[in-house]
């Protein structure tokens, strides 16, 4: 109750700011919270603003599924594996500083405007850091914990199951709720361009319309759209870390 109570808190003083802002500044750039969350209220009442929240979504959760499916198994040999690492790390080394989010119109020219080239860039981009994370996870787990299972007879595979991946656990969590946020700013960029659906399209046709309403109206459902994914991966990790105190 108490961490609830204190979200609660903060939400309502940033909304108190937002509000005080609004009166200070009077500007059209800047419409009252009340206004805006009666815009969302009524959009999503009459579901003008669901299905580009569904599309949004889906694009987001697909795009972090994806980076998950192929990060986690890669990144636990890489950093469990000595032989591995040395011949995977170097082309970590060299593709991870690499701003992927300039590959978009490669991407698009490759594999078209649908929502692969969008899910794919958000994948690419999401891949590398959990990757990085549960590599470094599985690569601190001291070596004495292989040496006590493989005296007990464990295989390789029970070793993963039992040692390296428990253990990583928390970490792949943790990179995947910081994903959770690169994953939405990707997903603003990539709906920017060459679509009619999704939030981020909102967004910039109500910016070019100088429908400022609409806009902010746009950027508070990506705002929750985040906030509930985070908190999705939150509770996930309540439950499957309850080793784990978070903050």
């Amino acid at each position: 109750m108490g961490r609830k109570r204190d979200i609660l808190i903060a939400a309502l003083i940033l909304l108190m700011l937002w509000a005080a802002s609004a009166v200070l500044l009077d500007s059209m750039a800047l419409p009252r919270p009340w206004t805006v969350f009666s815009d969302l209220a009524v959009k999503l009442a009459d579901g003008s603003l669901l299905d580009d929240l569904a599309v949004s979504a889906f694009r987001a959760l697909a795009g972090i599924v994806l980076a998950l499916a192929a990060a986690v198994p890669l990144g636990l040999v890489t950093g469990a594996e000595q032989h591995v690492h040395k011949r995977i790390s170097p082309f970590i080394y060299l593709l991870y500083p690499v701003p992927h989010v300039v590959l978009l119109p490669l991407i698009i020219i490759l594999f078209g405007i649908g929502n692969f080239s969008k899910i794919f860039l958000i994948a690419l981009i999401v891949f590398f850091q959990i990757l990085v994370t549960t590599r470094d996870g599985a690569r601190n787990i001291h070596r004495n914990y292989f040496y006590s299972m493989k005296t007990l007879g464990a295989t390789r595979w029970q070793i993963y199951r039992h040692v390296i991946l428990p253990a990583t656990l928390p970490k792949i969590l943790t990179a995947m709720r910081i994903s959770v946020g690169t994953a939405v700013a990707i997903l603003f960029f990539v709906e920017s361009f060459a679509t009619t659906t999704g939030l981020g399209y909102i967004i910039m046709d109500s910016w070019g319309r100088a429908d400022y309403v609409s806009l902010y109206t746009g950027i508070s459902c990506m705002g929750m759209l985040g906030f509930l994914l985070y908190l999705v991966l939150d509770r996930i990790e309540h439950h499957v870390c309850r080793w784990v105190i978070s903050d």
